[in-house]
């Protein structure tokens, strides 16, 4: 390792070591009362916020929906709560174990109990940010457009300030679907037996209702969107870009920001380094829609 890569994880460490001591974890809090293992979340908070009212950010994981952990957040929580907001990553449950509808109705439940309960560490109910990475990507652009997940749970989009979406391919399933099983075909690829076609329940339809762009229409109350994307990778990019035109067309705001110099899982975890520029354009949109309490 040279001078310049230990001075840089010197720095990287330092930052970590400094924003740590500014933030308190409680973990594995359960948002279903005696539900399974993976109906839990974490709770990151600001020393002495327990009498605020900060803005939230509601994390979740990826891993293509079969995979993945709430702990998988990188710095993310750490530099949010040394900027004033409170973090909470959550688990749910995964394919195939429970079908997709359960899953998103997993993920709906533990905002739900956010809704319910962040007050009582110091965040405010009514400013909640929702965000994502991959598989997390798709959950969080459906639930801030698809308004019936969290009307089950009691919660209105009102009170999301706004969705950060970090490189998902499935805003729209039917396209993604057709470009994975066509790419297959052209270059003799095995068929998949387990692809987005099955995870999201082997019918057309479904694959409609589980996309985000299907939900998109004014007068519903949906948040700002932040899309973040990996250039090398066209899949993603052209699903950013369509979810941008969706929600463009009917006036939300909304930013599709590619990233080159990076990689699917590098864009997630260096969310927080302050000479990230995907990071720069984050900072810049929770400020921009953080509102007062």
């Amino acid at each position: 390792m040279n001078h310049l890569s230990i001075n840089a994880l010197a720095i990287s460490l330092q930052i970590l070591t400094n924003v740590a001591q500014a933030q308190m974890c409680t973990t594995d809090v359960p948002y279903v009362s005696n539900g399974h293992e993976r109906q839990v979340l974490d709770v990151y908070v600001p020393e002495d916020a327990r009498d605020e009212k900060l803005p939230v950010m509601f994390w979740i994981h990826g891993g293509g929906w079969v995979v993945g952990d709430k702990g998988d957040v990188a710095i993310k929580p750490l530099v949010l709560t040394e900027r004033g907001f409170v973090f909470v990553s959550t688990n749910y449950r995964l394919l195939p174990d429970v079908t997709m509808d359960v899953l998103i109705r997993d993920v709906a439940k533990a905002l739900g109990w956010v809704h319910e309960h962040i007050a009582e560490y110091g965040g405010d109910p009514h400013r909640i940010f929702v965000g994502g990475h991959s598989a997390g990507a798709q959950l969080a652009a459906l639930l801030c457009v698809d308004e019936r997940y969290l009307n089950e749970v009691g919660v209105s989009l009102d009170v999301l300030r706004g969705c950060v979406a970090v490189d998902g391919d499935t805003y729209d399933i039917p396209k993604i679907i057709m470009t994975a099983e066509h790419r297959q075909a052209l270059y003799g690829g095995p068929m998949f037996t387990f692809g987005h076609r099955q995870k999201f329940g082997n019918d057309p339809e479904k694959h409609v209702d589980f996309s985000a762009v299907t939900h998109v229409a004014k007068g519903k109350g949906i948040p700002p969107f932040l899309i973040l994307y990996f250039t090398g990778n066209p899949d993603t990019t052209v699903q950013a870009r369509r979810l941008e035109s969706e929600l463009k067309s009917v006036g939300i705001p909304v930013k599709a920001y590619g990233k080159g110099d990076t990689n699917h899982r590098r864009l997630n975890n260096d969310l927080g380094d302050p000479d990230d520029p995907a990071t720069q354009e984050l900072l810049q949109f929770l400020d921009t829609n953080i509102g007062n309490e």
